[in-house]
């Protein structure tokens, strides 16, 4: 499999993209990273609540244990600040409630923010690189002699720029036709150069 191009200009591009790339996808971890830190910072007042619930809790129990040992009106008391408790208990769960929130939110919008960019630029990149491999590797079936320069002649006719075309011959498609090898070679070195191929052997 030919992951990069012959030509020393198109191998350079191709290099520089994939730093480029590697680079992208750095810069926007770390962004990603940073949003989903600072939207965590967040979850310090809902900590702060289930820190609260708990000391509640554990007083309102304390004390009806406590309160228990009273003659009398002790049992009393005790299911009294018991049951008052319960309200510790509560405001410790919708804590914990609200700081897991927090979390899934910070881990959504962290993912949301290096993935959108990096999946985009991804595509793009492995778009290209798939289409050059795939065109590499089916000509690189045909360039094992000189004689298959007509072949990449012809493809540079058909999708080279006019431009491109009229400095290589003012009747490019005629010369093709009538066979003249040095403006067919030079047709195909024109594609080949394209493609970011070698010419074969001879050419």
């Amino acid at each position: 499999m030919r992951l990069y191009a012959d030509s020393p200009a198109r191998r350079t591009r191709q290099l520089l993209s994939d730093v480029f790339v590697l680079l992208w996808v750095g810069i926007w971890v770390y962004a990603g990273r940073q949003v989903h830190d600072t939207v965590d910072q967040l979850r310090a007042p809902a900590d702060s609540i289930s820190s609260a619930g708990r000391s509640v809790n554990g007083a309102l129990t304390g004390a009806g244990d406590q309160a228990g040992q009273i003659p009398l009106v002790g049992d009393q008391l005790k299911t009294w600040l018991t049951q008052a408790a319960g309200s510790g208990t509560t405001l410790q769960s919708a804590g914990t409630s609200m700081a897991d929130t927090v979390d899934r939110l910070a881990l959504g919008l962290g993912l949301a923010t290096a993935l959108v960019p990096i999946l985009f630029v991804l595509a793009v990149w492995l778009y290209v690189r798939v289409r050059f491999v795939r065109n590499a590797i089916q000509s690189q079936r045909f360039i094992d002699a000189g004689e298959d320069l007509d072949l990449f002649a012809l493809r540079a006719l058909a999708t080279q720029p006019m431009r491109s075309l009229a400095r290589v011959s003012d009747d490019p498609a005629g010369a093709w036709r009538r066979q003249d090898r040095d403006v067919i070679r030079q047709l195909a070195l024109l594609e080949l150069r394209d493609q970011g191929l070698r010419p074969p052997p001879g050419a």
